[in-house]
């Protein structure tokens, strides 16, 4: 895949202000305060800038 190239402008209208921050400033969320720190659901976590699966569930620690 190439490399998903937008200004800052475009990033923070398809982003919320915290993955925006995270993704493309990095920024840390504090521990066990993320939407995703407790989740059990199946399935595969994907890239939320290129779409791309990072890992899935069942490799989730």
């Amino acid at each position: 895949m190439d490399k998903v190239d937008k200004p800052d402008k475009a990033w923070k209208e398809v982003l919320t202000p915290r993955q925006y921050k995270v993704t493309r400033k990095g920024g840390t969320e504090r521990a066990f305060t993320g939407d995703y720190w407790d989740h059990k659901g199946d399935g595969t976590y994907n890239c939320v800038c290129c779409g791309l699966p990072l890992f899935d569930s069942e490799a989730k620690y």
